[in-house]
């Protein structure tokens, strides 16, 4: 009989981990070819991708079912949500699957009967609610050998039929990719892979027709399926209801509370309170209040006020009111800062608040926020971790069996060739494999298993912890998405950050900031060491003439996000005539705030423009209402906000619509949107007299704001960061220092921070049993090695030591120091091996503690306890033998630091450069325009592609005279980039350009520098957070 198009309500995507095959886009545009109006994502124990697949299936035109299979031991249901009630449930039932211990699916389901409909083909179950009389199940009868069992238990169970494909991916040729899924997930090979751990390969997107004939014996199977989707709800709008959750929440005295809290603070930020800031108040206080928000600022205040130091980012930086309540400390009126980036009347999002803590300090935050909030109201954002194309490519090699070593061998190089060989759309992928593996020589499976990897890239592998985002709820979060536990331990929603935030879930991001604890710990080490503390209540560095100046300069390595080669080139090519004009305080804060934002992946090709028109080049106007809006930016589009006014002003976009386009460009998925925002522009920009050129030219400006950028406001509170770091290096060098290398996890390495602190006259010195503490230590014109620093050094061992000391007072000698602790022989020697005796050993030499070591433990494995007299020193009966060679001590330097501490690592091969006739980082400004020979430390890289998508590289070296930039473009960087594995060193030749008055060497030949030290003193981890990475230019 004819049929309509058949709706299939069991549908798995890439988001049923390790399971579902195609995309949500792939499995809407599928189902609209065959003609069908709705579809069911029912992935397996998730709601995973169910926000994305709304955006799609809405936009395919087609109805979004949503639902969910759950599994739990041998049993598993499909269930379907026919209200916002029914959702709710599925939730609770997920959240229950996930956290419960207890969990009992049967039972489970029972007792959620609330506008879920049920679809199973397992018999007990459906016998078990049949007789608890769970209404709303069917029988699932999907073609196969078992299909008869359950069509005879519907008629016999009187339990009604529904046809369904069980699929998990679009076409049948997929099947294949299935199949490698479930073995990576059960980690065996496809030979191994257990009967029934893989679907059929049936199981896939069948149109009507081809699926009608597996029904003609129950074809109301099929009318029930067409039945169920027309009772399922397909309007959702997230949005609404948790907006009216936080509405609901609002006491009768919230707001004004929040109007108090924030009048009280604009009289402690501003004094006397101004009409203008008065106005700004009560305006952002109106528009919170209509957004229902009033009881979040609250929220947030108090988690803010735990902690002494943080930083608002973000566009909440430009709200006077979080500027007053202390969520954010950059003043909007004086930065010119607009509010409505942040929240407005017409703005569907909720607003959204990052913080920055000290890192140390953001464990303590969160518990914080759990202990008061509740896990109830409160969860983490989740990350989705899925499949890339070098873990997919291991994974899959596995999988077909191939040897560690095979793999060890060639993934390396064959990652690297993809490097040079971007792949194409999916349908060309097999023969794209081919292709690249005759190039390198490769034979089977290999062309198979590089089409398969390429295939299965973004598929859902585990869920991970967001660096910061949290979700605290107006009622049970779970009634708004499904939580699980991490394998942290800690409760998080199943949605990452862009589904989270489409969902109308309104996000707090805690974030640890290295930068804040560094400015902490040189305040606090200023404090000790002067006894005067720093007035931050009038603390103003903006203001401070030796904080500009090392600004101008660029000498900012240690300071916050300006430290990087990017930002500090940039910044020395703004200044080199800039500084002349003598800007004010307030433009060099500017032009801070606008570095910040220009340095990002897509952005560096309009900074040379903007260099060259802050510096007063005329150039030709893009377009009339381009220029007006661009004005204070020379043109250019450095800001977010430069998106929504640009599209505002140039081709006549609704304010709505311009936030929209802006905020669709940090989205992963945006090509099918962009495409039609693109068609809005194109028009619009030319109804306003803009012609062909100018349209593409703006909007290949528009598109540099893809996927990483900054808004002004979050760029000004970084930028605050920035110069108190800056003023901190300036004034106390060497507490700041000392406080950069402690904290870790900097843009370099701890050795480049002590080699810049020796550049600034700073002295370093080893570790000492006495002196030394935990961090790093600052004071005069010295840096003292801290504790944390020693390799394999326990971290009770550390604690015992500083406790002893600060008890008892400073060790006496070796003897007094084995006598007053109870440190294993192991721990002893790694202080011995890095020098932490020297200075209490006396005429002792290291080799000679380390005998005295023995001879106290074999005293004491005897029952003869040391006694701390003259007769244990020197002059005891021991021996003294010679001490190390100057090479045996770089060695245990390198052993116990990971780099040579008393001399850079490459006065190590001073022999081998002596005949290079090298030119120093220093001097190399000299040969301008000269073919040179460099040698270089390698600091750090970023790997970049050119606008025909080849890949280069930049590249921080490091001689002994200072650091220098390198630069290997595309055909250089095919040629001798796989040599640059470590540090080096290397020999590099090239042409020194200048630009600005900034100087790089234009490299040609690399070679690795191979010298006179011994294998055992290389130093070979690889460089300090190094940003290669697959497929997309790199965040700085």
């Amino acid at each position: 009989m004819p049929m309509t198009p058949f709706v299939h309500l069991h549908v798995h995507s890439n988001y049923s981990p390790m399971s579902g095959v195609s995309s949500v886009e792939e499995l809407c545009a599928e189902t609209q070819a065959h003609g069908a109006d709705a579809l069911a994502l029912t992935d397996t124990n998730g709601l995973y991708g169910a926000i994305r697949f709304i955006e799609v299936a809405k936009r395919t035109g087609l109805k979004p079912i949503l639902g969910a299979e759950l599994t739990h031991h041998h049993h598993r249901a499909t269930l379907l949500a026919t209200s916002m009630t029914g959702y709710t449930n599925l939730c609770r039932l997920l959240s229950a699957r996930h956290c419960d211990d207890d969990f009992d699916l049967i039972e489970a389901v029972s007792h959620s009967h609330h506008d879920l409909i049920v679809l199973s083909d397992e018999i007990p179950a459906l016998t078990a609610w049949k007789k608890r009389k769970r209404q709303n199940v069917y029988v699932e009868l999907t073609p196969g050998a078992m299909m008869h069992q359950a069509v005879a238990f519907s008629r016999r169970s009187g339990i009604p039929p529904v046809a369904t494909n069980r699929v998990q991916f679009v076409r049948p040729d997929q099947f294949h990719l299935h199949h490698v899924l479930r073995a990576i997930a059960l980690k065996t090979t496809l030979s191994r892979l257990p009967a029934g751990a893989a679907c059929s390969p049936h199981h896939w997107l069948t149109p009507t027709a081809v699926l009608e004939p597996h029904y003609t014996h129950v074809p109301h199977a099929l009318l029930n399926a067409r039945r169920i989707a027309d009772r399922c709800h397909t309007e959702w709008n997230f949005k609404d209801s948790v907006t009216q959750a936080f509405r609901d929440m609002i006491e009768p005295h919230t707001v004004s509370t929040l109007q108090a809290k924030t009048y009280e603070g604009a009289r402690w930020r501003y004094g006397n309170i101004s009409k203008k800031v008065q106005d700004r108040i009560e305006t952002e206080l109106d528009v919170i209040q209509s957004k229902g928000f009033a009881r979040w600022f609250l929220i947030v205040q108090d988690i803010v006020q735990q902690a002494p130091r943080t930083c608002g980012r973000g566009s909440a930086a430009a709200s006077i009111v979080s500027y007053c309540l202390g969520i954010t400390h950059v003043d909007p009126i004086r930065h010119n800062l607009f509010f409505e980036r942040f929240l407005n009347a017409g703005r569907q999002d909720p607003p959204d608040i990052d913080i920055d803590f000290p890192w140390d300090e953001r464990d303590r935050i969160l518990d914080y926020v759990f202990t008061k909030y509740g896990t109830r109201r409160t969860a983490m954002v989740a990350n989705h971790n899925t499949l890339s194309f070098r873990s997919a490519i291991r994974e899959v090699a596995r999988v077909y069996g191939l040897p560690p070593v095979e793999l060890n061998r060639v993934i390396p190089r064959l990652v690297r060739e993809v490097e040079f060989h971007e792949p194409p759309t999916k349908p060309a992928f097999a023969s794209w494999a081919e292709s690249l593996c005759q190039t390198m020589g490769m034979t089977e499976p290999w062309p198979a298993i590089i089409s398969i990897a390429l295939q299965l890239e973004g598929c859902l592998r585990t869920l991970g912890v967001h660096c910061g985002g949290v979700i605290i709820a107006p009622d049970e979060i779970h009634r708004h998405v499904p939580i699980q536990i991490a394998s942290k331990g800690v409760p998080i929603i199943q949605w990452e950050k862009d589904q989270a935030e489409d969902a109308g879930l309104v996000k707090l991001d805690i974030l640890g900031n290295r930068s804040l604890a560094v400015i902490r710990d040189t305040l606090d080490a200023v404090t000790r060491h002067t006894g005067c503390p720093l007035n931050e209540d009038t603390w103003d560095p903006v203001s401070d003439s030796r904080t500009q100046a090392l600004i101008r300069d660029s000498d900012t390595i240690g300071c916050f996000y300006v430290e990087s080669p990017a930002t500090r080139l940039l910044l020395k090519k703004l200044w080199t005539t800039l500084s002349e004009k003598q800007p004010s305080e307030l433009e060099i804060f500017e032009y801070l705030v606008m570095v910040s934002s220009l340095v990002r992946p897509a952005g560096n090709p309009y900074n040379r423009d903007f260099v060259l028109r802050a510096h007063g080049e005329p150039h030709q106007p893009v377009h009339q209402e381009f220029e007006q809006v661009l004005a204070d930016t020379h043109g250019i589009m450095v800001y977010q906000e430069d998106v929504t006014r640009v599209a505002m002003a140039v081709a006549g976009f609704s304010v709505e619509e311009a936030d929209q386009l802006r905020k669709i460009l940090s989205k992963k998925h945006k090509e099918r949107q962009l495409h039609d925002y693109k068609a809005q522009f194109d028009r619009g920009a030319r109804a306003h007299g803009a012609s062909d050129q100018a349209v593409t030219t703006m909007w290949n400006m528009i598109m540099s704001f893809s996927g990483y950028s900054f808004c002004k406001p979050h760029s000004a509170s970084y930028a605050q960061v920035s110069y108190q770091s800056a003023y901190l290096r300036a004034h106390y060098p060497a507490e700041f220092m000392a406080a950069v290398v402690s904290n870790q996890g900097g843009f370099y390495a701890p050795s480049v921070y002590l080699s810049e602190a020796r550049r600034m006259g700073l002295a370093i010195l080893p570790p000492d049993i006495n002196t030394s503490h935990w961090k790093y230590t600052g004071t005069d014109k010295a840096i003292r090695m801290g504790l944390m620093q020693i390799r394999g050094l326990k971290a009770e061992s550390i604690e015992q030591v500083l406790a002893e000391r600060a008890n008892h007072g400073p060790f006496r000698s070796f003897q007094d120091f084995l006598i007053r602790t109870k440190h294993g022989q192991a721990q002893i020697r790694l202080l011995i091996k890095a020098g932490c005796f020297d200075h209490i050993a006396g005429e002792v030499t290291r080799p000679g503690l380390l005998w005295r070591l023995h001879a106290y433990h074999e005293q004491q494995r005897f029952g003869h306890p040391l006694q701390d007299t003259p007769s244990c020193h020197a002059s005891s009966a021991l021996p003294i033998p010679p001490d190390y060679s100057p090479l045996q001590h770089l060695q245990h330097e390198i052993e116990s630091f990971g780099f040579p501490l008393s001399q850079h690592p490459l006065a190590l091969h001073a022999e081998a450069v002596r005949g290079l006739n090298a030119v120093s980082a220093r001097d190399m400004k000299e040969h301008m325009g000269h073919a040179i020979t460099m040698i270089g430390w390698m600091i750090t890289e970023k790997s970049v592609r050119t606008k025909h998508q080849e890949p280069m590289e930049f590249i921080t070296f490091e001689d002994l005279t200072g650091l220098y930039e390198a630069t290997l473009f595309p055909k250089v960087y095919r040629r001798f980039g796989h040599l640059l594995t470590n540090h080096g060193p290397y020999i590099l030749e090239g042409t020194v350009e200048e630009e600005f008055q900034t100087y790089s060497l234009i490299v040609k030949n690399v070679r690795t520098l191979t010298g006179d030290i011994p294998p055992r003193l290389a130093v070979t981890p690889a460089p300090h957070q190094s940003q290669t990475k697959r497929f997309s230019p790199e965040k700085i």
